[in-house]
Parts: C-alpha cells; sequence; structure tokens
C-alpha cells in the first residue's frame, strides 16, 4: 500500500481531548497511512492540536452533523484519487490495531465495504444495555430488510473501496443525519457487497456520545424515518445504481474522475433546503 493509495478519514467534533491520542495511535499503528481530520465547527482547540501535529484539517464552518463531515471525507478522498478510505471516529473508541486486516479483507474478499463488528466473535465493546438493545435491533432490521445477517449496523469503523466512495460522495446518496442502518440499506438496494469483520472497541476517552440523553430518542425517530424513506425509493436506488454496479473497473474509474465534488441547487431552493458543504475547501 502506497501513501497515495489509502486514506484515514477521522470525523470530529469537540475533540480536544481526545484528538492528540487518536493521531498518536494511528501513526503507532499505521504510520504509513494519510491521515485527515474533518472538523465539524468546533469551537475548542480540535482544529489546533490536528493541525500542531502535522495531520491536514478540513473545518466546517459551523457544526453540520456527523453524517457531513463523513461525507466531506470522502470529497476529498475522491477528488484526491484515493482508492481506500479508513473511516474512524475521533473519539477514541476505535482501535487502530484493526485497520490493516480490515483493508486486508477488502482487498482479498469482492465487498466494497468492510465494517468493524463489535458483536462477531472476536470482537468487543462493553456497551450500555439501552444502546447494545438500540444496535441489535437496527442491525436485525438492516438484516431482514437486506436479507443478509448484520451485527453492528452502527459501527463508524469502516473501510470503503473506490466503487463505494464514488457513490456515496454524490450528495442524494448519502444519508447525512445518522449514517447507520440507512448506509447499509442503501448500500445493499444499490448492489455494493457488504462484509463485517470482528474488531474491539473502547469506552469515549472524553466528552459525551451524539447520542446520549434525548438524542437517544431522536436518533431512533429519525433512523427509522430514514429506513422508511429508503423502502419507498427501493427501485429508484436500484435502477439508479445498475450501471455503475455491472460496469467494468476502467468505466468505474472514469465515473470518479468525473464526479462533480460541489452539490448542484436548484434554481428556486425552498427556505428549508439544507446546503452542505459550504465554503469546504476539499484542496
Amino acid at each position: 500500500m502506497n501513501r497515495s493509495d489509502v486514506l484515514i478519514i477521522v470525523p470530529s467534533f469537540r475533540e480536544e481531548e481526545s484528538i492528540f491520542r487518536v493521531i498518536s495511535g494511528l501513526r503507532e499503528s499505521v504510520p504509513h497511512l494519510d491521515i485527515l481530520i474533518i472538523d465539524d465547527g468546533s469551537k475548542d482547540r480540535t482544529q489546533e492540536i490536528a493541525a500542531n501535529n502535522g495531520v491536514k484539517v478540513l473545518k466546517h464552518p459551523f457544526n453540520m452533523g456527523y453524517g457531513v463531515a463523513v461525507q466531506t471525507g470522502y470529497k476529498y478522498a475522491v477528488k484526491h484519487g484515493y482508492d481506500i478510505v479508513v473511516q474512524i471516529d475521533g473519539d477514541g473508541q476505535h482501535d487502530p490495531k484493526f485497520i490493516i486486516p480490515m483493508i486486508k479483507r477488502l482487498q482479498q474478499s469482492k465487498a466494497d465495504v468492510v465494517i468493524g463488528s463489535r458483536f462477531l466473535k472476536g470482537g468487543g465493546y462493553d456497551a450500555p444495555f439501552i444502546r447494545k438493545s438500540g444496535i441489535k435491533i437496527f442491525s436485525k432490521i438492516a438484516s431482514l430488510i437486506t436479507k443478509q445477517k448484520f451485527t453492528d449496523s452502527t459501527s463508524g469503523q469502516q473501510v470503503l473501496n473506490k466503487r463505494a466512495l464514488a457513490y456515496f460522495s454524490e450528495l442524494d446518496n448519502f444519508p447525512y443525519d445518522y449514517p447507520d442502518a440507512d448506509t447499509i440499506i442503501t448500500l445493499c438496494f444499490a448492489g455494493f457487497k457488504i462484509e463485517e469483520i470482528p474488531v474491539q472497541m473502547h469506552d469515549r476517552m472524553k466528552g459525551k456520545s451524539m447520542t446520549s440523553g434525548i438524542k437517544v430518542l431522536i436518533y431512533v425517530i429519525q433512523m427509522l424515518i430514514s429506513i422508511f424513506i429508503i423502502l419507498i425509493r427501493k427501485k429508484t436506488i436500484i435502477n439508479g445504481n445498475t450501471q455503475c454496479s455491472m460496469s467494468p473497473k476502467s468505466e468505474v474509474q472514469k465515473r470518479v474522475t468525473t464526479l462533480k465534488l460541489k452539490p448542484k441547487l436548484k434554481s428556486k431552493p425552498k427556505s428549508k433546503q439544507r446546503i452542505l458543504h459550504p465554503r469546504v475547501s476539499l484542496n
């Protein structure tokens, strides 16, 4: 793997107390891979600490949400020609020692996406009962809809190939609010192959999860709505990605090369329309 082949993206929000250790862990485990921190509008020192440690940082002008931060990383990877993206969170939960095994699984299998699962044999994570129950429920929903068994639909530790990156870099293809079970369902409908690999995760180093307190209920409601919308759009998703699914490698690369990184806005956008990536340079 050359430096130009693999990019690690780290979506982060107010992670000044953990980002240094995350960067240090990555450099110890995978020193040959590029790192990109996406600071989702933090008002603390997340950007400063990352930049002072020689890491590339893209910063949103304000907090736009986890999914938008992730997609910013995808867009950057596509623009700069990376073949593989490794996705981990900036809170220190994801163990970097599993990055190489996940990349190897992606390269050696026919999978487009490899997800790190805490609940496969060999994995591990001591999650609170309510959180673990929620993960299992949404994993079961994703499994029933896709007819493929998934054990950890909310895992943020993932590896994607260029084909999946090209697809999710398109604005309408990525569920940017909470990209979890709905992401898996979308990928399966679009003809992508997903595999899971056991990983071990840790408790957050500092701070609170984005789905703590009342946000848990909001997350559940929004995820159910998102899955319902994806089911309604199933035919559109399948038909819209048929060409990509059946294309030879050269055609997929052509789609990646010609991908437009800036979303097209309607001539008369509605007042509630959410405009993604304002003033975020992908250079």
